[in-house]
């Protein structure tokens, strides 16, 4: 006899972080990294409230807990990766909160990405001084 979990699966992506991202029904608890949500973003409330956007637009806040494996980037870009994945797996769950999720912009993946440094440069953009004499 097996006692299978269901689980709901998304993968999200900003700048060069991914978040490997599960859904599993309970009480809206966030781990990231096996630690507590708190723990993890500290004092950065603006974060914590990007992470839980998808559900206030599905209306989904209290139904699931979320375990997450976030690695690469920054902190804000990896908060952006988690709204992602979580955004990914609420359509995973029921398609019809897709259209939700799509009208505000978390399917989208922001494909800002760090331009390369160019050979002969000092930088992406940056040049060295022009000198006419």
């Amino acid at each position: 006899m097996t006692t299978t979990q269901i689980e709901y699966y998304g993968t999200g992506k900003r700048k060069s972080s991914t978040a490997r991202v599960h859904l599993r029904p309970g009480s809206g608890e966030v781990r990231l990294n096996e630690r507590s949500m708190d723990e993890y973003f500290g004092g950065l409330e603006a974060l914590k409230m990007i992470v839980r956007q998808p559900f206030a637009v599905t209306e989904t806040a209290e139904k699931f807990d979320v375990v997450a494996a976030v690695d690469g980037g920054g902190v804000a870009s990896q908060a952006g990766a988690i709204r992602h994945g979580i955004s990914r797996a609420l359509c995973a769950f029921d398609a019809e909160l897709r259209k939700k999720l799509k009208k505000a912009g978390y399917l989208t993946r922001d494909a800002r990405i760090k331009e390369r440094k160019k050979y002969g440069q000092k930088g992406a953009r940056r040049r060295f001084q022009f000198s006419k004499r």
